[in-house]
């Protein structure tokens, strides 16, 4: 599969490289007033938040990079309602500030999961900084302190986001057409309330 297969696979874009750089951008340089004379300890969420990290990062100042891998998904298309951690992070963060890089909070499920982890481990503050923000799909409270865009209820994938581990090296973020992960049922899907697997 090539960029252009990907691209033919996208039933609209939402965010824009462009969009996404501003919004990098603008997270990271308030990231960096708010934690000036400080070093944070950025905690990239597997794998989808890996590109919003760099680009984030490049306007901050001090800080340690760090990397954990929950999962609800379980290989579906939907959230299982379950958290599991996959990879956990190997930094000693008691006394730490942390904040919390993600690709999309949707349900809120793994977020909280994370927040409990890390404060459990006695982290002196836990932020969020996610390049999405799905309010519209919680199921638990979640609070997102920094948000790149407030995204509709859609199927997304592109800068990150993934649909069976494809589709993250788009540069913007677009809505997955429904042929393409329902073939059967092409066009008869309502997809306001699915999410990417990520």
């Amino acid at each position: 599969m090539n960029q252009w297969d990907m691209n033919n696979d996208i039933e609209r874009v939402l965010y824009s490289e462009k969009d996404i750089a501003e919004a990098a951008k603008r997270v990271g340089s308030q990231l960096a007033a708010d934690y000036e004379g400080r070093t944070p300890v950025i905690l990239s969420v597997l794998k989808g938040a890996v590109l919003w990290t760099v680009d984030v990062m490049r306007y901050m100042q001090y800080a340690e990079v760090e990397f954990i891998d929950v999962s609800s998904y379980h290989g579906g298309i939907a959230s299982a309602g379950e958290v599991d951690l996959v990879v956990d992070l190997q930094t000693d963060i008691a006394g730490r500030d942390i904040i919390i890089m993600e690709d999309i909070v949707d349900t809120g499920r793994s977020l909280q999961f994370m927040k409990d982890l890390l404060e459990a481990r006695g982290a002196k503050s836990v932020k969020v900084a996610s390049l999405l923000d799905k309010k519209d799909g919680r199921v638990v409270e979640a609070h997102v302190d920094y948000v790149g865009f407030d995204v509709p209820k859609a199927f997304v994938v592109g800068y990150g986001l993934d649909y069976k581990q494809l589709y993250r090296n788009l540069p913007y973020v677009g809505v997955l057409k429904p042929s393409v992960y329902n073939p059967e049922h092409a066009g008869l899907v309502d997809t306001t309330d699915i999410t990417p697997e990520h």
